[in-house]
């Protein structure tokens, strides 16, 4: 049922008065009834919004009226219930934080290959891939032969170039290296980190997993899995159709139907990967928030939205 529209764009500019464009910016979503969230820096702007067909357009085309968005490219999917709750709009230092500053993908990013031509890139022996993102990203889906730095945030990214043989060869010559991540801006990123290390031949996938997934047939597929997305749709599939994944409200990790079959699972409140972590007054706690979003649920009220539980040492 196309009954919402959700987009996800992303666009490094330089924008000095991005502290100027949240007042209005979410006022536009608002009006429009759009929900999801979007981060503004000095850098650019990352944004994934949801909402009726409608609204939705209204605020990508209220953005395309600066000329600095004018060539905004965004990427839309359909579902059946709204996969946000909220509007947030936050302003960062960085709007995807890798804590390198003098990194700048409007000046050094590597270059970009259609999804159509990913898998001849990728399937050439001589060619390094690699996938950006976090490991319980990479856990439920990957291209084929790709490498996985095992990181838990993007700011680990540059220590783990720095540290692998294959990206660092005895020989000393800097092979070439594909990346990829889910919508392409940690890709424009890490592309631009190794091109400032002297990295010639950089490439990464335009759009990113996502786009591949939308335009690139199952039957000629080099990905495997699902891919996490950062909505209530957890995952998607080829064609962007939601996947089978439910969430830890917990962790914020994907679940598959054996993490939620098992006695360490209990939503909202604790899974497999994070049961031991958190102590059980942090749980009691989570069980409330749970019980609360449950009756705000069957009463058809916003259900409010928990926080992820700290850590036990």
């Amino acid at each position: 049922m196309r009954e919402f529209l959700t987009a996800a764009f992303y666009k490094f500019v330089d924008l000095p008065d991005f502290a100027d464009l949240k007042a209005p910016l979410l006022a536009c979503c608002e009006a429009n009834e759009v929900k999801g969230l979007i981060l503004l820096a000095q850098e650019g702007i990352n944004s994934t919004i949801a909402g009726p067909e409608a609204g939705v357009r209204a605020v990508l085309a209220t953005l395309r009226q600066d000329p600095r968005f004018a060539d905004l490219q965004h990427k839309e999917a359909w579902s059946s219930k709204l996969p946000f709750y909220r509007m947030k709009l936050r302003l960062k230092k960085e709007i995807v934080t890798m804590g390198v500053p003098e990194v700048s993908p409007t000046k050094m990013a590597g270059t970009y290959v259609k999804p159509q031509d990913w898998n001849a890139l990728i399937s050439d022996p001589n060619v390094v891939v690699v996938d950006t993102r976090n490991d319980y990203e990479v856990g439920i889906g990957t291209f084929t032969g790709a490498l996985n730095p095992d990181i838990q945030s993007f700011a680990q990214l540059p220590d783990w170039v720095a540290g692998n043989d294959a990206l660092n060869p005895a020989s000393g010559q800097k092979p070439k290296v594909a990346m990829f991540c889910t919508g392409g801006i940690r890709c424009e990123k890490s592309t631009a980190l190794l091109r400032a290390q002297g990295y010639d031949e950089v490439f990464h996938l335009e759009g990113g997993i996502l786009k591949y997934l939308e335009t690139v047939p199952e039957a000629e597929s080099l990905w495997e899995g699902q891919c996490f997305v950062f909505d209530e749709r957890v995952s998607v599939g080829h064609g962007l159709v939601p996947g089978p994944h439910g969430l830890c409200r917990a962790c914020r990790h994907p679940l598959n139907d054996t993490d939620m079959a098992s006695p360490l699972f209990e939503a909202g409140v604790s899974c497999p990967k994070c049961h031991a972590t958190t102590f059980e007054t942090q749980k009691n706690s989570a069980r409330e928030r749970q019980r609360q979003w449950e009756l705000a649920k069957a009463r058809g009220d916003q259900p409010p939205i928990g926080q992820t539980l700290p850590r036990a040492a």
